[in-house]
């Protein structure tokens, strides 16, 4: 293996864990890691799918003159959710390789079906490493199945819950706003009970100056 081949592997080992690799999985990457530097720099962090930067001439049209140019690929920063680590994974990727995710039906299935050898970069043989990692032990797991009851209880079950919790907001918002409310409500009855008592109070001094006339 060459110097970038080398340290290419060192920088997996150490991200994924060498506790982790099993000896044949080790292998199969020493086999899979490139000796030479067939890719751009840039496409370290990234799935390119094959997709690198390309070089040739530029042709004018009047004299036939050349002048050396390249063709970068297009490169898009995107999220793709991952149903086996149940979280979105940032990457930056080319068309040619949201074409090639889309087809095979999501990251994971492109990663799990997509051989070592396209696996090009090295976030790509990380991502595939850690997938088919994450998913042997999830089919080591075992799985519990429940009776058509056992899931109606449940699903009563949580509906119950739901209620419970807005019964419990309503009930903490009513003593939160009704407070409030019938202490206002009680300053607005006692300012009208004094405002009336004062007028039936100058009714009877009233009363009372004309009886005394």
């Amino acid at each position: 293996m060459s110097f970038r081949g080398k340290e290419m592997m060192k920088k997996l080992v150490k991200r994924v864990g060498a506790e982790n690799i099993t000896p044949e999985l080790k292998e199969k990457l020493k086999a899979c890691v490139p000796d030479a530097k067939v890719v751009m720099g840039r496409a370290k962090r990234g799935l390119y799918a094959g997709r690198h930067i390309q070089y040739g001439n530029r042709i004018s049209e009047d004299g036939g003159n050349k002048s050396r140019r390249c063709w970068k690929p297009n490169v898009q920063d995107k999220r793709l959710f991952s149903y086996i680590f149940d979280r979105h994974i940032k990457v930056k990727v080319t068309t040619h390789a949201l074409r090639c995710i889309d087809k095979a039906g999501g990251i994971d299935e492109y990663l799990l079906k997509t051989p070592y050898q396209k696996m090009d970069t090295e976030m790509g043989l990380f991502w595939k490493t850690k997938v088919e990692q994450k998913y042997a032990e999830l089919g080591q797991m075992e799985v519990a199945f429940f009776t058509p009851e056992d899931e109606a209880k449940f699903e009563q079950g949580f509906k119950d819950l739901n209620i419970a919790k807005k019964d419990a907001r309503r009930e903490a918002r009513r003593k939160m706003y009704g407070r409030k409310g019938g202490e206002e409500k009680g300053e607005e009855e006692a300012s009208i009970e004094g405002v009336v008592g004062s007028e039936s109070h100058q009714e009877d001094d009233h009363g009372w100056l004309e009886a005394k006339a």
